[in-house]
């Protein structure tokens, strides 16, 4: 089943086109690597799917809905900086603001809120830290507060903003068995990254993207050399053909 749909999506910044004729699926239990070089896009194309930028042309659907209907079905991961961690709050309370929007502003969570704040603690391994002020937190901690944050709206779309950068190897591992765990389960999840290696380990498939769709398909289906120098728009680089573990 289809969760994400994207058909000949267009956005422009700033009146500049940064994404043309972009088509894109992510099925339920499916993990779909976001790949491309900086500037490409990629997250540009997240905040057009959560309903943060209008699109210039194309269609969003997320299980059938709008951006805009299916928002409270989405979760969210985003960059580590883009939070504010000097934030006086405790790490539960950071987890419960992911339910904001089914909650309602300046309204008191209620025990089924509560149960999924406790549950995405839960699966992130931070049920002990959930007193903890965000500012102590490790850089790890902070990222599994952000990935139980997204999970406490239980959602059916996962998007995830570069999750592995800066994490120390036991954090990547938890975060790796959890995904892999939710898609098996019937999540679909939508992540970027610049591990080419680790992305080319754990999705089903990766999507190229430098503007628009340069190629998408299972890791094993992309071992030309080629498709990928073109992706990054170079000639050849010898340090992204040693990372894809591949030569030309």
């Amino acid at each position: 089943m289809t969760v994400l749909h994207v058909s000949d999506l267009g956005v422009n910044l700033a009146g500049r086109q940064v994404l043309d004729h972009v088509d894109l699926t992510v099925a339920a239990k499916e993990h779909v690597g976001l790949i491309g070089p900086n500037g490409a896009g990629k997250t540009t194309l997240l905040r057009a799917l959560l309903g943060l930028l209008p699109v210039r042309t194309g269609r969003i659907e997320i299980d059938g809905r709008t951006p805009a209907e299916a928002r409270g079905t989405i979760g969210y991961v985003p960059q580590r900086h883009e939070f504010v961690w000097d934030y006086p709050v405790q790490v539960r309370t950071a987890v419960m603001t992911g339910r904001t929007h089914r909650i309602g502003w300046l309204r008191r969570p209620r025990s089924e809120d509560r149960n999924a704040v406790q549950e995405a603690l839960e699966r992130v391994d931070l049920t002990r830290l959930s007193r903890r002020p965000i500012g102590e937190l490790s850089g790890g901690q902070r990222q599994r507060v952000l990935v139980a944050r997204a999970l406490a709206l239980r959602p059916k779309l996962l998007l995830l903003d570069e999750p592995f950068t800066g994490l120390d190897v036991p954090t990547q591992e938890i975060l790796t068995r959890l995904f892999r765990e939710l898609t098996a389960e019937g999540t679909a999840i939508l992540m970027t990254t610049h591990d080419l290696p680790a992305a080319a380990e754990t999705c089903h498939r990766l999507c190229l993207l430098n503007g628009t769709v340069v190629a998408d398909g299972s890791p094993d289906e992309l071992r030309d050399p080629a498709v990928w120098l073109r992706a990054f728009g170079v000639a050849r680089s010898e340090q992204l053909l040693h990372s894809l573990g591949v030569s030309r």
